[in-house]
């Protein structure tokens, strides 16, 4: 019996392409202590953010407001700065050539990059 696929469309080899770069840049992270200290600053920060700065207990209601407050400042600083790292760490391993001439656009590159730490920190 002989399995039938439709063609793929541009839009989906797109998406295979920024998928197979996003994959390659988050297991990047865990091969290295890096991703587990962020982890870690990030829950420290966030425990930080809603229950000192939040005021969680004197509030005395039970709700996640300073939680989900203080939550994008967090994403604020700390995905830009893992996305540096990526792109830092592919100029320092000599990698961001062979990056630039995968027949991927610059927006799928960018894309998987900046959507890995934004997944980590997830």
């Amino acid at each position: 019996r002989e399995l039938w696929a439709p063609p793929l469309k541009a839009g989906d080899i797109k998406m295979i392409q920024t998928l197979s770069i996003f994959r390659r840049e988050f297991s990047g992270y865990f091969s290295t202590p890096v991703a587990y200290v962020f982890i870690v600053i990030f829950l420290f920060l966030n425990g930080i953010f809603t229950f000192f700065l939040g005021d969680l207990y004197a509030r005395g209601q039970a709700d996640l407001e300073p939680f989900f407050t203080w939550h994008p400042w967090l994403y604020l600083f700390l995905v830009p700065a893992l996305a540096m790292r990526l792109w830092a760490e592919e100029r320092k391993t000599g990698t961001i050539e062979l990056l630039m001439t995968l027949p991927v656009s610059t927006t799928g590159t960018t894309s998987a990059t900046a959507m890995s730490p934004a997944v980590m920190t997830f």
